[in-house]
């Protein structure tokens, strides 16, 4: 009698062992399962986070590259080319890599409203194409034939300021 009860001791505690076990690598697929299922998520918010404070850099850039070329315009002597050649240096400066593709507006002869009265002033407008370098990619792998990011942006600052005396 003591053998059959020990062989059924061992069998009932061999039972809980395989069912821990199995349930065990079930759980270890669900969270492989998750994990894959996150990863291309978490991947495309980083990249965007990186994305558009790329832009956001590049638009700081574009807007006091317009300023410098106000500056410039405003001084008494200054041609539409010495502006251009300003706003040029500072793109090339603030390292954006197409700078030559921006375009640049100048307006020496702007009424600018002074409260009650008027003073001639220039208006110095700064065009630049910007395109994400990584978002279009990434957000393919999401979601198959995306375009998002496809397309170039056009960043626009403008600056004004008064002209000086001669």
């Amino acid at each position: 009698m003591k053998r059959g009860t020990e062989r059924g001791a061992r069998a009932s505690s061999a039972a809980p062992n395989r069912r821990w076990h199995l349930r065990m690598g079930s759980e270890r697929g669900q969270a492989l399962l998750e994990t894959g299922l996150i990863i291309p998520i978490i991947l495309l918010l980083s990249i965007t986070i990186f994305e558009f404070g790329r832009m956001y850099q590049t638009i700081q850039v574009v807007t006091n590259a317009a300023r410098e070329g106000a500056r410039v315009s405003v001084l008494p002597a200054s041609s539409v080319d010495d502006v251009k050649d300003r706003v040029a240096a500072y793109l090339e400066a603030g390292q954006l890599g197409n700078y030559a593709a921006a375009t640049v507006a100048v307006d020496q002869n702007v009424t600018l409203s002074m409260g009650a009265s008027s003073a001639s002033g220039s208006l110095v407008t700064v065009s630049y194409p910007f395109s994400f370098m990584v978002l279009n990619p990434v957000a393919r792998l999401v979601v198959g034939g995306s375009n998002l990011g496809k397309d170039a942006l056009t960043l626009t600052a403008s600056a004004e300021m008064r002209n000086e005396l001669q």
